[in-house]
């Protein structure tokens, strides 16, 4: 017994003088978690093109810190595009845009909806008009925050009725060549941001779909009540089909007296599967709207049909 007391005794002794050495998990192990991040950053983007990253992306933001740190450019809004700056336009357009935030806030009680894609079928249906004011209808309301991005990287346009620069944008963040801060502008007091189209490409699906967009969606949506995204028309290319599987709903425009209603039907088709939660009706005539069977019978059988009431002068070209 005494020597098995002398030589715990001793290796008691030895561990007390020896220096503790670092511990390396084992491969069966997990590493203890990094402290959790409450900030932003707007330097060191891992070089995504050659799949190499020098940092961790942290997980989570605040809207405060991004709103400090986003790039404050000075905008001009277009008051022949925003009805809200200018009510002239239409008595009745703040109104329906109004109507379609609510329907949207009464969707989302039985639903996961917070990321909304604008599309239509062709080119020149008011898409960019819809998330503008949409936006603006949603940032209205008090501590409403609302995000607008142009995902239409073959005509990019959104920067337009808000007179803000157009680039750096969503497409270099895509490839890489710019970080969160860089392409989220904050242009006006209140809550609404805004990702422009950013540099021209050649290869807007492949970019699309190289699975950035789905990071930054998954960032951005914590920090907003509302992500808009507006998109190429549905039918000409595959672009907007590849932005609403990362979507939680579409909304789709059609423009009275233009879109033929089987090439809107087309686009429903196109649609299918996804979660088509509207159609906005655009640019009809008051008289129109009081009979029309979009709203009667929500509009192609997909919800609830909203109308800019009054001409819009060709404001609501793309």
């Amino acid at each position: 017994m005494s020597r098995i007391h002398d030589a715990l005794k001793k290796a008691t002794e030895e561990r007390a003088t020896t220096p503790v050495a670092e511990v390396t998990p084992l491969p069966n192990e997990v590493a203890p978690a990094p402290p959790e991040w409450h900030g932003s950053t707007t330097t060191g983007l891992p070089d995504l093109a050659s799949g190499a990253s020098s940092f961790a992306v942290p997980t989570y933001l605040r809207f405060e810190d991004l709103q400090q740190n986003c790039a404050h450019p000075v905008w001009q809004l277009d008051p022949n595009v925003n009805v809200f700056i200018n009510t002239a336009l239409s008595p009745h357009a703040t109104e329906q845009f109004r109507t379609l935030r609510t329907r949207l806030y009464q969707l989302r009680s039985s639903q996961q909806l917070q990321t909304v894609l604008v599309t239509s079928a062709m080119a020149g249906e008011g898409k960019t008009f819809v998330t503008t004011n949409l936006a603006q209808a949603i940032v209205h309301q008090p501590d409403r925050r609302a995000l607008i991005i142009d995902a239409d990287l073959r005509c990019m346009r959104l920067h337009l009725p808000l007179g803000a620069p157009f680039t750096p944008g969503l497409t270099n963040y895509l490839r890489g060549e710019a970080d969160e801060m860089a392409i989220i502008q904050h242009g006006q007091e209140g809550n609404l941001c805004f990702i422009p189209g950013g540099t021209e490409v050649k290869n807007p699906s492949e970019l699309l779909s190289n699975g950035r967009l789905k990071t930054l969606l998954h960032r951005m949506a914590p920090v907003f009540d509302w992500v808009i995204l507006d998109s190429p028309p549905c039918l000409p290319v595959a672009d907007a089909s590849i932005v609403a599987a990362l979507c939680d709903a579409i909304l789709l425009v059609v423009r009275a007296g233009s879109t033929p209603t089987a090439v809107a039907q087309k686009a429903c088709q196109e649609l299918q599967g996804r979660n088509v939660v509207g159609v906005v009706l655009n640019a009809i005539d008051e008289a129109s709207a009081k009979t029309s069977h979009y709203y009667q019978a929500g509009g192609y059988g997909y919800g609830y049909g909203y109308g800019y009431i009054g001409d819009n002068n060709g404001t609501a070209k793309n």
